[in-house]
């Protein structure tokens, strides 16, 4: 039992509550989507690649597409624990929701070789890039 009931009204937790950082409890929000999915995105001489961190989630649950030519989409939802009328919950942290992240891939992507993977948590997806075209230079005699 809490000895210093919260500013807010929320019996969850406390003032002086250790794992609470900061006095508005984002416990309180329950419509908390994971919108803040960390993408990371690098370009190495071969392709386009994007690390993104999905903590909990299945691969049936995220999806890559590639929508209108050129736009990389990464999204997916994490679903609600069920709840049982017996517990208890003293503290939720853990978003659920819907996440969706776009990308303007560049011109020099082979759209047909994208390749997504996903382990411990981690979706990569790698575009390849098409090779760099070399300039061919054609001398032209000047006439005169």
């Amino acid at each position: 039992m809490a000895m210093i009931p919260s500013l807010f009204g929320n019996n969850n937790t406390t003032i002086f509550d250790p794992f609470s950082f900061n006095m508005f409890d984002p416990s309180t929000e329950t419509s908390a989507a994971i919108s803040n999915t960390r993408i990371d995105w690098k370009e190495t001489p071969e392709a386009h690649i994007f690390k993104a961190d999905v903590p909990g989630l299945e691969k049936e649950e995220v999806k890559v597409e590639v929508e209108e030519g050129k736009v990389l989409r990464i999204s997916g939802e994490r679903s609600v624990e069920k709840e049982d009328k017996n517990d208890t919950w003293h503290r939720t942290e853990r978003s659920s929701g819907k996440f969706t992240r776009r990308f303007r891939l560049p011109e020099n992507v082979k759209m047909d070789q994208i390749k997504a993977t996903m382990e411990n948590g981690v979706l990569c997806v790698v575009v390849p890039k098409e090779g760099e075209k070399k300039r061919e230079v054609k001398n032209i005699e000047i006439c005169g």
